[in-house]
């Protein structure tokens, strides 16, 4: 499992009955989490000293129950500042697990000796392009959500790269690599987070399990002659992490050789310094 233990603005306090206590600089939160089926005795006080917490409704969705809580607040993870903000859906706009996959990034990149481009492909709020920004690639920004292309947009002007070479974009994904595609544009690494479940822009339903190889062979015709990286992350419950370097081996190592790993990523308890799985990532790399 590869674990995201290096956060000074985030703390994962401990977890058990279905619900995760977390610290997000000097908030803290409590929100579902369907891995922690174990049961906790609630010892931290922070359980009683929330100051929100998400409440699941029997009908769907759901609600913040909130105390003292701003409406958005900044956390950074090294030279990268984050904009929080608790979203009607439990989330606050950050994977903190994620940062493992940023570091990776950011060392392949500055470690690669010439210009990078990256392709980040179901973006979000921006945290793998501000990464990769910083370490000093230009990346290309996709979403077709255009609220999580401008909350992006707030997460690189925090980490001071309002003037990086980062194009935005909203659109469809599959759609985009198409079009680039035929445009001849060429990405020296690629980075995608596909939903589990969506709809496209005509209405197309896509299922991670049925799109994904088709999805993944479509984004190998973008990359360079001398691609660096590619990374799929995902949230999928059963997807193992071995099915992403299956699906890497067979589309992109075979033609560049290179090598590839995957597993869970994790954040450590601090309760019970166990370490709570969070989503699986499968890399391909070069060397």
């Amino acid at each position: 499992m590869w674990i995201a233990d290096k956060w000074q603005d985030y703390e994962l306090l401990d977890c058990g009955g279905g619900e995760k206590l977390e610290r997000w600089g000097r908030q803290i939160l409590v929100r579902p989490d369907p891995q922690a089926i174990w049961e906790t005795p609630h010892k931290n006080p922070n359980w009683r000293r929330a100051n929100a917490r998400y409440l699941r409704s029997a009908t769907g969705g759901g609600h913040w129950e909130k105390r003292n809580l701003p409406e958005q607040w900044s956390a950074r993870y090294g030279e990268l500042t984050f904009q929080i903000k608790p979203m009607n859906f439990k989330h606050t706009g950050l994977f903190p697990e994620q940062a493992v996959n940023w570091d990776f990034a950011m060392e392949k990149i500055r470690s690669a000796g010439r210009p990078i481009r990256v392709l980040n492909l179901f973006a979000y709020t921006g945290g793998a392009t501000v990464a990769c920004a910083a370490a000093g690639a230009s990346v290309c920004h996709v979403d077709a959500a255009k609220g999580m292309v401008s909350w992006a947009r707030e997460n690189a002007r925090a980490s001071g790269l309002e003037e990086a070479p980062i194009r935005w974009i909203v659109d469809d994904c599959a759609k985009f690599v198409e079009r680039e595609i035929r445009r001849g544009k060429t990405y020296d690494a690629i980075i995608m987070d596909p939903p589990s479940y969506g709809r496209g822009p005509s209405g197309e339903v896509w299922k991670l399990e049925d799109n994904l190889y088709e999805f993944v062979k479509l984004c190998a015709g973008v990359l360079s002659d001398k691609p660096l990286f590619v990374l799929i992350n995902s949230y999928t419950t059963g997807l193992a992490p071995s099915v992403l370097g299956y699906l890497l081996s067979l589309l992109v190592g075979q033609k560049y050789g290179g090598r590839c790993e995957w597993d869970e990523l994790g954040l450590p308890v601090t309760e019970t310094g166990l370490w709570l799985p969070c989503g699986a990532t499968g890399r391909w790399m070069s060397e």
